[in-house]
């Protein structure tokens, strides 16, 4: 502690907040409905936090010019590479001791309210033990994704402001003129992701962000987890964010072709957009049906907040079929089971995740849906749709079996949604994928690309080319692609981790797991309470569990330091389970 007091004495927190003069007695909790996270504006940021916790009104830390001195532990009491969660009267903070120092920061992950504490410590950094997303202990920056938002800093011993500023666009054309700096097609986590980036470093010009749908970005993966979800529950920022910074969104705005050569986007109403960066980040479109009767009311692919609305809506008391048994056709089946009369669930595969997770795991969560009443029809396809009065009435398989159903739910996957692209010069591979580099440059100077749509090197398992179409990873090569149009050359080097939610259990998994030829499953799943480490040859390429945290996170950060885990480690632990040492996870020993 550099001789700051002599033994007995306690860690002195210094901690002063910092909010803009306009936030100020803003701070109000939104609810967003049961089970859904509440947001509250503060810092200019929004915030989410479960449900059940109860924050303090108007919001949770001292006011603007206050500074608060608090003695909260011996310095003696943490060891390098603790944590502690300490209680400060109007709230709790999170203490880090690393490499004998201090550091104080907001307790819970910005991003859905996952308590830090229980996360892992690892290179100067604390990674969310439900999710993934990584914080600097030093700044409190997002390191990694998911989320949009970083952590409060507190001082330790030491009194600076620090608030992560982002610049504002001076471009006198903006808003007016046919040419923009930087064109983001897309606006999800990529798109938004991106333009975020580049204010925060401190680009000025012009950006405009055009996406198909008619909202402002929003969190598209929580439509299946929450079908009755309303637009503004799900907005990743607000109105005045995008206003306040100078990001332009153009709504129900479709590109229908891209001129590399003369550098300018064409819109379908003809409007058309000159660019000198372009970033494509369209994502992807989903699979329709192709059997007889596919244009019969009420079948849904789930797209938009309408999508799942009306689909909630039409399933109350009813018969829903659910065709697919992937993340989205899962989700869905379980958030119906309380609305519907009945689910039933229709699957090529002989267990759900099977590609995925594999035979064991796949068995074990069928088996959860089971037991909430969903109906598995397995190793069969649709083979018609049949409607009365126009409106679907059943769902007859090829096993010739005949399903009830008034509303019918499609997620048999997607495709890239890169059909503009085909008259331009900007490569796409057999799929309709952009293939990528590290950078996220395309074959054209100045094309970058994210997201559902592209292919890229995956850094830790050889630079082999995939295609990751999750949450996570898009927000990660949103900020990549930023940084190379500022000419920063940064890398794409992030480990995967995605996550799901049915039945109020999370299952959570990190890696790229593509290939496994071996699962190593830890823990018990009857009781849905296990790790399955999914190896090749004899290194460990993925992992996913359920009520077995921090473990994902312990895993994808060794992944992420470099260092491969071996088979044989896996089963040592397994056979000494019963302590419950994890050190050889920690990087001690091979």
């Amino acid at each position: 502690m550099g001789g700051c007091f002599s033994k007995p004495k306690p860690v002195e927190l210094k901690i002063e907040v910092v909010l803009p003069e306009k936030e100020r007695g803003k701070e109000e909790l939104s609810a967003s409905g049961k089970g859904s996270p509440r947001a509250y504006q503060g810092n200019g940021t929004a915030r989410h936090f479960h449900t059940e916790e109860r924050l303090p009104a108007p919001h949770p830390y001292p006011g603007a010019q206050d500074c608060v001195e608090a003695a909260i532990c011996h310095v003696k009491d943490l060891e390098n590479g603790q944590m502690r969660e300490v209680e400060l009267g109007w709230g709790k903070v999170l203490l880090v001791k690393d490499n004998g120092e201090f550091h104080a920061l907001g307790h819970k992950c910005p991003h859905y309210g996952a308590p830090l504490v229980k996360g892992v410590l690892s290179r100067g950094r604390v990674r969310c033990p439900w999710h993934g997303a990584c914080f600097n202990i030093g700044t409190g920056d997002l390191e990694d994704f998911p989320g949009l938002d970083s952590l409060h800093k507190f001082q330790a011993l030491q009194l600076q402001r620090r608030t992560k500023v982002m610049a504002k666009c001076i471009s006198p054309s903006a808003g007016h003129s046919s040419s923009t700096n930087v064109l983001i097609v897309g606006a999800g986590a990529a798109g938004l992701v991106c333009a975020e980036t580049l204010r925060q470093e401190g680009f000025s010009d012009r950006i405009v962000l055009c996406t198909l749908d008619r909202h402002l970005p929003y969190d598209r993966p929580k439509l299946s987890k929450s079908l009755d979800a309303q637009p503004e529950q799900l907005a990743l920022r607000p109105k005045e964010f995008f206003r306040a910074y100078g990001i332009e969104v153009l709504t129900e705005a479709q590109v229908v072709t891209v001129d590399v050569r003369n550098k300018k986007v064409v819109f379908k109403d003809g409007f058309k957009l000159e660019y000198s960066k372009l970033l494509l980040a369209p994502g992807s479109s989903p699979k329709m049906l192709s059997c007889k009767g596919k244009e019969v009311e009420n079948v849904f692919t789930i797209r938009t907040p309408e999508d799942a609305n009306r689909v909630v809506r039409l399933a109350r008391g009813r018969n829903a079929v659910v065709v697919g048994a992937g993340f989205l056709g899962m989700e869905v089946a379980a958030y119906l089971t309380e609305k519907a009369h009945s689910v039933s669930v229709v699957e090529l595969e002989e267990t759900p995740f099977r590609r995925f997770l594999g035979e064991r795991v796949g068995r074990a969560l069928m088996k959860m849906f089971e037991n909430n009443r969903v109906k598995f029809y397995m190793q069969t396809e649709v083979s018609e749709l049949r409607a009365q009065e126009g409106k679907l009435k059943e769902v007859v398989l090829k096993s010739s079996k005949v399903v009830r159903a008034d509303v019918c739910v499609v997620g048999i996957g997607a495709v890239p949604a890169t059909g503009f692209l085909r008259q331009s010069s900007i490569n796409l591979d057999s799929r309709g994928f952009i293939p990528v580099n590290k950078m996220m440059q395309t074959n054209v100077p100045g094309v970058f690309a994210a997201g559902d749509a592209v292919t890229f090197p995956l850094a830790w398992r050889n630079n082999r080319k995939v295609n990751i179409p999750h949450w996570q990873m898009a927000h990660a090569q949103g900020r990549v692609a930023a940084q190379n149009m500022l000419a920063q050359e940064a890398e794409i080097s992030t480990v995967p981790y995605l996550w799901t939610a049915m039945f109020g259990k999370s299952l959570r998994y990190a890696g790229y797991g593509e290939g496994f030829d071996d699962v190593i499953i830890q823990g018990d799943l009857e009781e849905l309470k296990f790790v399955a480490f999914y190896t090749k040859g004899d290194e460990v390429i993925a992992v996913a569990s359920m009520n077995y945290d921090p473990i994902v996170s312990k895993v994808a950060e060794v992944l992420a330091s470099g260092r491969a885990i071996r088979k044989r480690e896996v089963e040592l632990f397994v056979l000494h389970s019963k302590t419950g040492d994890m050190s050889w996870l920690t990087g001690k020993g091979s």
